[in-house]
């Protein structure tokens, strides 16, 4: 009789084990079988399809973080949820083993009689409060920096030179006034190569002041530029406990674009306010034109985007709620009529990202996907050309020096 209560946790262990003991280079095998079907099904629909973003049907995880604040969002699972996810299931598990074994009416044909104990009921009490505000804590600063707008300055310098004047133009309570508000950059103009300085080469002084006066180790060649960007919007992966692991946190620009998203059922309406508030509808694409992994995720038309720009994208609904949500930039923020929400997303890495709705709105809510490409800036400024001029608008940027050949003054790039 012993038996048949152990058997269901006898074949989930095996079960387990099976798994566990599957040979890795399988699962690689398999999981790079799928890719290469993926990759060659797009090449055959001349679509480009990123390794960054596509759903592994091997993965166990989250998608790959592209942004900060995605960064941050899987530091917080997998060193403070997922441990105590499986600390709890474990725990759990092994006093129903044990019930299970000590207290059958075999093992214990003579139950105590009693339904009260003090001291157990103040731990199953405790320990959860204890739980919720291990959670709770790192959470909290989490969705601040969710909600809250960047606000980084970013100012570039011309090349050559040791001294620069850094405008400390901040509200009081969001001043520069420590080493770790400010991030130095050395960029090589011949190319573009970017190093981030230590803050032993370099020296600030003037914190909390309205200025401040940054001083390098060493003068910079004349093909050098120095790159600095201010500011307390500082998001990313940062050590544990402020203690462990590595830092991998950033300042965060302030946007230089918006993006308005407006759900519908079912599909997006885009307009870009700040280049002429040109609009266009991204419906899913046709199966025929797309590769079977991106059936549901591609887009008829994408949303475009510049790398290395904080991106502001503020969204409502026409209808009903829908939810634009994007994994691997860390963003979910719900559509809502009558309503204006807002969120943003940074990132440096060029290449298109799928997401979906996620909010249950109709009967075709499966079918709302939302592409966003993430482009270089000369890419996204004839993009832009491109969009006006199918909108009857005249192209914005033709004509002008390409980002690349801007002049090398100071320049405020907020």
């Amino acid at each position: 009789m012993t038996a048949r209560f152990l058997l269901p946790f006898l074949s989930l262990a095996a079960a387990v084990l099976v798994v566990l003991l599957l040979p890795a280079d399988a699962l690689a095998q398999a999981g790079a079988e799928v890719a290469q079907d993926v990759t060659e099904a797009a090449a055959e629909s001349e679509i480009v399809v990123t390794e960054a973003d596509m759903p592994d049907p091997t993965g166990t995880g989250l998608r790959r973080a592209v942004t900060p604040v995605a960064e941050e969002i899987h530091h917080f699972y997998e060193y403070i949820l997922l441990p105590m996810k499986l600390l709890i299931s474990f725990f759990v598990l092994g006093l129903i083993i044990w019930i299970v074994v000590r207290y059958n009416k075999y093992a214990n044909p003579v139950p105590r009689r009693f339904s009260h104990n003090t001291l157990v009921e103040v731990v199953w009490t405790l320990v959860p409060v204890f739980i919720l505000l291990i959670i709770a804590i790192p959470s909290f600063d989490l969705l601040y920096l969710e909600d809250t707008m960047p606000d980084g300055q970013r100012v570039l310098y011309e090349p050559g030179g040791d001294t620069f004047l850094f405008e400390n133009d901040f509200p009081e309570s969001r001043m520069v006034d420590e080493n770790r508000h400010i991030e130095v950059t050395r960029i090589d103009t011949r190319t573009g190569d970017r190093v981030l300085l230590e803050s032993d080469d370099y020296e600030i002084e003037g914190f909390g002041e309205p200025e401040l006066t940054i001083r390098l180790a060493e003068a910079l060649p004349a093909d050098y530029q120095v790159e600095v960007i201010g500011g307390r919007s500082r998001v990313g992966r940062k050590p544990i406990l402020g203690l462990f692991g590595e830092d991998r946190s950033r300042i965060v620009p302030a946007p230089t674009m918006t993006i308005k998203a407006t759900g519908y059922q079912w599909g997006w309406a885009y307009s870009y306010p700040d280049f002429g508030d040109f609009e266009f509808d991204a419906l899913m694409a046709p199966p025929d034109t797309v590769p079977s992994e991106l059936y549901r995720l591609a887009a008829t038309n994408e949303v475009v985007v510049p790398a290395g720009e904080t991106v502001r994208v503020i969204t409502t609904g026409r209808d009903v709620i829908h939810s634009w949500a994007m994994p691997a930039f860390g963003v979910k923020i719900d559509s809502i009529p009558g309503r204006l929400n807002e969120t943003w997303f940074y990132t440096e890495e060029e290449g298109s990202y799928y997401g979906q709705c996620s909010e249950l709105c109709g009967k075709d809510h499966a079918f709302m996907p939302i592409e966003v490409s993430v482009v270089s800036r000369p890419e996204f400024e004839a993009w832009v050309d491109e969009q006006r001029e199918f909108n009857g608008l005249e192209p914005l940027f033709s004509g002008q020096d390409q980002l690349a050949a801007a002049p090398a003054a100071a320049t405020d790039l907020n």
